[in-house]
């Protein structure tokens, strides 16, 4: 891992975390940002550390310079991070702080049966493979 690389944690084995995967490597003309699976020792540590249950890990965490965004807000700053279409994301802070919480809840807790499951590990992009860290 780069040290003090900006780090996304999600789940391995969501197809929409997947897709979220393949959006990062696509918007994030920098390359700085690493997805670390929350199937991987270094995401349930990542999750651990920042209060979070690794033995339930419904949320998405986004991780950079020493501060953690978790769910929507963590989708957020990775969209306003990455800039040009990934700044759409910011239109999820229209919505107040607690329904936005109850929705990204309802989402997690639903996602395999919403959108199915994937295998973030076994995307065919070797740039994309490159930024998996964990």
């Amino acid at each position: 891992m780069l040290p003090n690389a900006p780090i996304a944690v999600m789940d391995g084995t969501c197809a929409l975390c997947s897709f979220g995967a393949r959006m990062i490597h696509r918007l994030d003309r920098s390359g700085d940002i690493r997805i670390c699976p929350i199937q991987t020792e270094m995401g349930q540590q990542l999750l651990r550390e920042n209060g979070l249950d690794d033995l339930d890990p419904d949320t998405w965490l986004f991780i950079e310079d020493g501060t953690a965004w978790r769910d929507f807000d963590a989708m957020i700053r990775v969209g306003e991070r990455c800039g040009g279409l990934g700044r759409v994301l910011s239109v999820l802070r229209l919505i107040p702080a607690r329904p936005r919480g109850w929705l990204y809840a309802r989402l997690a807790r639903n996602r395999y049966a919403f959108f199915g499951r994937g295998d973030l590990c076994a995307l065919p992009d070797p740039a994309l493979q490159a930024r998996l860290i964990g």
